[in-house]
């Protein structure tokens, strides 16, 4: 007889003795000392063996059918343990039903068929758009009390469907790739697993669910696309624990518009050279825990989202109530995201004694014109970072838009309307966050008709190659902040921002210039409690910037 590990809902959510003890108190907000909660599934203590109903591990056998059938019959008895034990289970896609908890033992090994004629051409959801996938090797909709436990691994054969450009392999692998089929692409810097695929990519909007599309149109490009390895939808009390998720053929663990959501000891491993190959995305879900996990992929690791453009905003429903914890990112897009598809909006997430190492970017929080959603009341502290490709930290609101230059920032006078698509970042809480490492330590790049707003960092500490920039910012607080950089003229670049405070700044001995202030619209930059005396410019003006803009006390 299998059980879930003992875990109490007090176990999985606290830290120390006070993290998650009191229960929420109606109406009052969300704080470090009221945090969100998920509630946790229950089952039934029966057990269900895949080989008394037939299976074979001998990686050989197909065993769709059979896991399936055992899920069935385990639902149909009012739930319980489907037991996969030891062995290589080669299998087709998985379908989970309400009150079965999935138990992958730590000596079994569940490999998904490279037969992709197994995956049904469904309706689902590629990046916040409804469009047609081929249907995920795990996947439950409208599912209540469900599971996968176990130390086995889940692996998901995604590099049947992947396509993979040549710099990202060696020359060895660039050949055997090539060797096995597909398709290259003209100017032969790209491979494709098939022509159907590599005509898909060039089709706009290629399988995306629109007036008039049909399912039998779209399956000239079934190739292309590319599943999520686990997809939830509109599921409610939700583990995962302590499972491997490995070698997803596009996103890796995707959970859209879930309640009661908790991924404990989870692992997720994606080849950093997989495309699109996330670790976890919470999409529009509710009451959620990430909790003493780990990610190495090859695209954002802890990634949040809520639909993109008009969808995500007719949709409505944003990512609420969710804490992280006690979890690692190793390589990796982004170790902590919000973004890029939030437009239904994001709010009262926490995250706290997370590390991130060699990731290209640490904290992202991305979006961009079109978007909307507003995404607030985020809290993050502890977190340890070494080795960042691009920025430490990175509030990013031209995302896959081009980057207006230093000059195009300070002058601009195209100011676009504020509308429903104008996206909003606002209510940032970071704190003691340490950095050994990074190209740049910090950009905060808000729209001229959208400030970033009431961005709040204390106790920060980041070693990195470039220092601080501050674009179209408001309200944007610095306590006891130190940054190092060798390009350091100036260190501090602040472009069309205002109500900007630094208390206790602190600098590399080798800082050229402290501070530029740069345009018009720049005013009220404040500094307090920090000796400027250190560098050989204290601060210099550019592109119409008033002096008076610049306050040191």
């Amino acid at each position: 007889m299998l059980n879930i590990k003992k875990y109490s809902i007090a176990a999985l959510l606290i830290t120390g003795s006070t993290f998650l003890v009191s229960a929420q108190v109606k109406n009052r907000p969300y704080s470090w000392s009221n945090l969100p909660k998920a509630a946790l599934p229950t089952f039934k203590k029966d057990t269900f063996n895949i080989i008394k109903y037939g299976a074979k591990p001998d990686g050989i056998t197909l065993n769709t059918e059979i896991i399936n059938k055992t899920i069935d019959a385990c639902s149909a008895k009012g739930g319980g343990v489907v037991l996969i034990p030891q062995g290589l289970w080669l299998t087709g896609p998985i379908k989970l039903k309400s009150n079965v908890n999935l138990h992958v033992s730590r000596a079994a090994l569940v490999q998904f068929t490279a037969d992709k004629s197994q995956y049904k051409l469904i309706e689902g959801n590629w990046e916040g758009h409804a469009a047609y996938r081929n249907e995920s090797p795990i996947s439950g909709t409208n599912l209540t009390n469900i599971a996968i436990t176990g130390d086995g691994i889940i692996d998901g054969n995604g590099e049947i469907w992947r396509l993979i450009a040549k710099d990202r392999l060696t020359e060895q692998e660039w050949n055997r790739k090539v060797a096995s089929g597909g398709v290259v692409s003209e100017n032969g810097k790209t491979w494709y697993p098939s022509a159907a695929y590599y005509k898909a990519a060039r089709t706009p909007k290629a399988g995306y669910i629109e007036p008039g599309s049909t399912p039998e149109a779209a399956m000239e490009f079934k190739d292309y696309y590319r599943p999520n390895m686990l997809v939830l939808a509109n599921c409610k009390k939700v583990l995962l624990q302590g499972a491997t998720f490995q070698n997803s053929a596009a996103w890796c663990l995707h959970t859209l518009m879930c309640e009661d959501l908790t991924f404990d000891g989870v692992r997720v491993r994606n080849p950093w050279n997989a495309a699109n190959g996330d670790g976890v995305d919470v999409e529009s879900c509710k009451n959620v825990l990430i909790n003493n996990s780990t990610f190495d992929c090859g695209d954002d690791g802890i990634c949040i989202k809520s639909g993109r453009d008009e969808e995500g905003r007719k949709r409505g429903k944003p990512t609420e109530n969710m804490v992280v914890k006690n979890s690692i990112v190793y390589r990796a897009h982004g170790g902590f995201v919000i973004g890029s598809e939030m437009s239904g909006g994001a709010r009262n997430l926490f995250v706290t004694d997370c590390t991130f190492i060699g990731t290209d970017i640490g904290l992202r929080f991305k979006t961009t014109r079109g978007r909307g959603g507003v995404v607030e009341n985020i809290h993050i502290k502890n977190i340890s970072m070494r080795d960042i490709v691009t920025s430490a930290i990175l509030f990013d609101m031209y995302y896959t838009g081009k980057s207006p230059t230093d000059e195009e920032m300070a002058n601009d006078t195209n100011v676009p309307p504020v509308t429903e698509a104008t996206p909003v970042f606002k209510d940032f809480w970071v704190s003691n966050v340490s950095c050994n490492g990074a190209d740049r330590a910090l950009m905060i790049r808000g729209l001229p008709e959208m400030a970033i707003k009431n961005i709040n960092l204390e106790n920060v500490s980041i070693k990195a190659n470039k220092g601080i920039d501050i674009i179209e910012g408001k309200d944007i607080n610095l306590k006891n902040f130190y940054v190092e950089a060798k390009a350091s003229a100036p260190l501090i670049n602040v472009i069309n921002s205002n109500n900007v405070k630094f208390s206790n700044l602190r600098y590399g001995a080798t800082t050229e210039q402290v501070f530029g202030i740069n345009g018009k619209k720049t005013s009220n930059i404040e500094v307090t409690a920090s000796d400027l005396t250190k560098a050989r410019q204290k601060v210099a003006f550019k592109n119409g910037a008033n002096q008076k803009a610049f306050i040191a006390k």
